[in-house]
């Protein structure tokens, strides 16, 4: 049995301004500290670059190819890289840069116990209101996260058709796949914006 990983960061920076994953976070970039939390816990790592990056020396990762035009797609890419013997793949986003080694540990744990998928989920805070109009009672969602943990045939069966979706958890929902939810972490934060990563780099120290 194996676990590999696949880190995700072939995103173009667009809505950021700049590639956000090729950013300083301390002493390092964003994407390092993505690639070393999946290295503890994987016996191999593919990292996903944007196609012109894909020549760029990454030491953290066994593995470096180019992304594709969705996320989806640069999911595909990463999954096409990881050996046939592979047993458990754990897909994270690069953007979400903050160790959290117990949800590592949590979504490990539900695949290894028989669930097809893992993924890790936050209550939302917020008031959630229909932009034509009325308020959605909060309670009946979560925000997900990643890493999401998945038995390897589940998530080859999921992108086998190309398809894309949100995220791989609902590929694998879609097509029959038994998906468990567990508890996610708050400092588990996505940059999105500037002041994300000014928050990650409090997290990280």
């Amino acid at each position: 049995m194996s676990t590999w990983a696949i880190v995700v960061a072939g995103g173009s920076g667009e809505r950021f301004g700049q590639r956000k994953q090729y950013l300083a976070l301390g002493s390092e970039r964003v994407l390092d500290w993505a690639l070393r939390s999946a290295a503890e816990r994987s016996d191999g790592v593919v990292l996903v670059v944007p196609a012109d990056a894909v020549d760029q020396a990454e030491p953290l990762a066994t593995v470096v190819v180019a992304g594709g035009t969705t996320r989806s797609a640069s999911v595909r890419a990463g999954l096409a890289a990881v050996p046939a013997d592979a047993t458990t793949i754990v897909v994270h986003d690069a953007a979400r840069p903050v160790p959290v080694p117990g949800v590592w540990d949590r979504v490990l744990a539900a695949v290894a116990a028989g669930a097809d998928a893992a993924v890790p989920a936050v209550p939302l805070s917020d008031t959630l209101r229909e932009v034509a109009g009325g308020t959605v009672d909060r309670h009946r969602f979560v925000a997900v996260q990643t890493p999401q943990a998945f038995q390897a045939a589940a998530l080859r069966a999921a992108h086998a058709s190309g398809p894309d979706g949100p995220d791989d958890a609902s590929l694998v929902e879609a097509v029959g796949g038994r998906v468990v939810v567990v508890d996610g972490d708050p400092a588990n934060i996505k940059i999105t914006t500037p002041i994300d990563l000014s928050v990650a780099e409090l997290l990280c120290r």
